[in-house]
């Protein structure tokens, strides 16, 4: 008789362990940098400001944390600049913020360093990016009409005119004022600025005019309310007076009834509207 063979439970020997997830390439780089950046500031922070020892350190700080800039101006691609400058705006956020970092606060430099990089850059479209977008080609032509101008004004002694731009870049005089007038994007004025030269008031101060009957919205308004409130044959003898400007003898003729009366009517409704207007306040 055969004995029963129920199988055996493997022994932990037998169970082959499970492999390690492997790092993803990005994650490994990442802990790399941070790694590497620990030990830059470290060898910085013994070396002495100037040193060509310290600005090789402070160089290869820069290098390794470049992937950071990347990242932050990315958010600004729809922007439509060319994205070179945008990271070389935010790298020197990055070299502000590695002057300013204090490895010893315990704060990782990233964490430190992105409120820099995208300040920087923030502040690079607000302050020199135009305004409206302009073709590239108007833009690059910009450029050379604002060379010119500054080589003429001081070849000249004084402000070139446009056919001498023109002349000068060998372009018409038509390009040259498309090119003034596509400079004018980069800045917005305000409208309360003075005209330069010009010596007159803002343009603000000279758009539209002032409507004499605004003073009187609110008086209107409180007219309105106070009139629902009397009966409908006085609020009809009151815009009879007052916007159709009939005499009280024609107002009479109108509604049938004598012009004392009239009278009176008039009288009672200036007393109720008083005395509403003074409860109301």
């Amino acid at each position: 008789m055969l004995a029963s063979t129920a199988p055996q439970a493997p022994t932990s020997e037998a169970v082959p362990a499970a492999p390690a997830a492997p790092a993803t390439p990005q994650r490994s780089r990442g802990a790399d940098t941070r790694a590497l950046t620990q030990v830059l500031f470290a060898q910085l922070k013994e070396l002495q400001p100037g040193t060509p020892e310290h600005d090789r350190v402070r160089g290869a700080l820069i290098e390794a944390n470049l992937p950071l800039v990347r990242y932050a101006a990315a958010r600004f691609r729809s922007r439509n600049e060319p994205m070179e400058d945008v990271v070389q705006v935010g790298t020197i956020g990055l070299i502000n913020a590695i002057d300013r970092f204090d490895p010893d606060r315990g704060v990782q430099f990233p964490t430190f360093a992105m409120p820099t990089v995208v300040g920087e850059i923030k502040r690079y479209f607000r302050d020199n990016v135009r305004t409206v977008h302009v073709p590239r080609r108007l833009h690059e032509l910009w450029v050379q009409v604002n060379s010119a101008t500054e080589d003429l004004t001081t070849a000249f002694g004084r402000t070139p005119t446009t056919s001498e731009i023109a002349e000068r870049l060998r372009i018409t005089e038509d390009e040259v004022l498309s090119c003034i007038e596509a400079g004018r994007s980069y800045h917005a004025t305000s409208l309360e600025a003075a005209q330069e030269g010009d010596g007159l008031p803002g343009l603000l101060d000279r758009l539209g005019y002032e409507d004499p009957a605004l003073d009187g919205v609110e008086h209107r308004d409180l007219v309105r309310h106070l009139l629902v409130q009397l009966p409908e044959r006085e609020q009809r003898i009151l815009l009879l007076r007052y916007y159709s400007n009939l005499t009280q003898s024609q107002i009479s003729a109108e509604l049938g009834v004598s012009q004392m009366h009239v009278s009176r009517l008039l009288a009672r409704s200036f007393q109720r509207l008083r005395s509403a207007n003074r409860i109301d306040a």
